[in-house]
């Protein structure tokens, strides 16, 4: 082997060697470069469940519990009917239990959402949802005075397929021992800084603020605790037209806001309506401010 041969042979060997060892210990070495497409997840977002509120009562020698309550639709403070019967049952067990026990008292706490839109005369809608309660339990039997009403803000209630399932709850408790005074002094409130409903020229329409809000739930409950209590509706008018018309329309008035009172759960029997017409002016006929000031109806206890 000559002197050359031997050297190429040398040269060829080191490739060889040279080549294996950086394909075994380089790790980057024969890799293909390869593009990963990103995937695309699809993100499933769970509705939350319905709530459901159970007619639950442990208290003052009373228990019942049922899954069965009383349900409102979304925004409305109409009980779906008809009631379930373990729920009747149990009603009719607590008309017993009261009609027994008459130093208990019922407390009823209507929940409602801050998404709801309120259309009742009530302050909110849990409240309008208990005196709902309150009156169906009073056709049963029940005495109103036995009944405390009551709402709560409740924004985890969800509801399902439109419909709130139980949305009350309910407990029995000892009656106050300072509810004729509280009473008294309702009157005395009520009588001093009364209800007034205005109304636009030759139009008759109801739409309350809050504070006339609350006064109807105020007028509501002293009906409800006052055996034979009755409310006065009168309806007065400005000079405007002749004083037969005027009379007429005060009673029209009066007897729209009787209707408005009735469908917000006051019983028909407990309210009085009558006219004033344009015989009992607040303000001067003279003005447009005045004559506004003029046209009211004028709720108070008797």
């Amino acid at each position: 082997m000559t002197k050359t041969t031997r050297y190429l042979l040398y040269m060829l060997i080191a490739i060889v060697v040279g080549t294996f060892l950086y394909i075994t210990y380089c790790s980057e070495c024969g890799a293909v470069a390869t593009v990963t497409e990103p995937t695309t997840e699809k993100v499933i977002i769970k509705e939350p469940s319905a709530t459901s509120y159970p007619f639950a009562i442990d208290g003052n020698g009373f228990a019942y519990n049922t899954n069965d309550n009383y349900n409102f639709n979304v925004s409305s403070h109409n009980i779906l009917m008809p009631l379930g019967a373990e729920l009747t049952q149990g009603i009719s067990g607590l008309q017993n239990h009261l009609e027994i026990n008459d130093s208990n008292v019922i407390n009823i706490t209507g929940y409602y959402t801050s998404e709801e839109e309120n259309n009742t005369a009530f302050p909110n809608l849990g409240l309008a949802r208990a005196n709902s309660i309150k009156n169906d339990l009073a056709s049963k039997g029940i005495s109103t005075a036995q009944i405390n009403t009551m709402g709560k803000l409740m924004d985890e209630m969800i509801p399902k397929d439109g419909t709130y399932w139980g949305a009350a709850t309910f407990g029995i408790v000892e009656k106050s021992a300072t509810a004729e005074d509280d009473l008294k002094a309702l009157y005395e409130k009520i009588n001093a800084d009364p209800l007034i409903l205005y109304f636009n020229s030759a139009e008759a329409s109801i739409s309350l603020d809050a504070t006339q809000r609350q006064k109807v739930a105020d007028i509501s409950r002293y009906l409800d605790k006052v055996a034979g209590a009755t409310t006065n509706v009168v309806g007065h008018t400005d000079a405007t037209g002749q004083a037969s018309t005027n009379m007429r329309l005060g009673k029209e008035r009066a007897e729209f806001a009787k209707s408005y009172l009735m469908k917000n759960g006051i019983a028909a029997d407990k309210i009085i309506v009558s006219s004033k017409g344009q015989s009992q002016p607040i303000a001067t006929n003279a003005t447009e401010e005045g004559r506004v000031k003029n046209r009211r109806t004028v709720i108070t206890l008797n």
